[in-house]
């Protein structure tokens, strides 16, 4: 973009660290609805994904991430037939979340190492920083 001034590497780190956050709440939405019941196929919670994408800063050459979005993921409700819950159909069948626990624990402790990591190296980078300027 014209006028945009270059990409630090706090800035970059900053953009990592955003994507792995955003990653780490939708892994937290979809734990905090695992189980969970709806009247229909239509209403019943899918679990959510965040997508990203690679952008590339002219000016710098340095390459960093943004989130494109947060999608619902092309997962279909499982039908469970209970017919005295509230929620169940004339069939006597409610719709479950397909949420799969272990898969949204797995991303959520990836999503956090890599947020971790990026911790680390902004944190390096802060103490080269001030080494360099404390040189005689």
């Amino acid at each position: 973009m014209p006028g945009t001034p270059p990409m630090t590497l706090f800035a970059l780190g900053h953009r990592a660290m955003s994507a792995q956050l955003v990653r780490m709440n939708a892994a937290a939405s979809n734990l905090a609805n695992a189980g969970s019941v709806a009247a229909s196929e239509g209403e019943a919670y899918r679990p959510m994904r965040a997508v990203f994408a690679e952008e590339l800063d002219a000016a710098t050459g340095l390459r960093s991430v943004r989130v494109e979005g947060v999608y619902q993921a092309d997962v279909a409700p499982m039908k469970q037939h209970s017919p005295g819950h509230p929620l169940a159909d004339e069939n006597g069948d409610v719709w479950v979340s397909p949420v799969d626990e272990n898969e949204e624990m797995v991303e959520m402790l990836e999503a956090s190492r890599q947020y971790r990591t990026m911790v680390e190296a902004m944190s390096t980078a802060k103490q080269l920083m001030l080494e360099t300027m404390r040189m005689p």
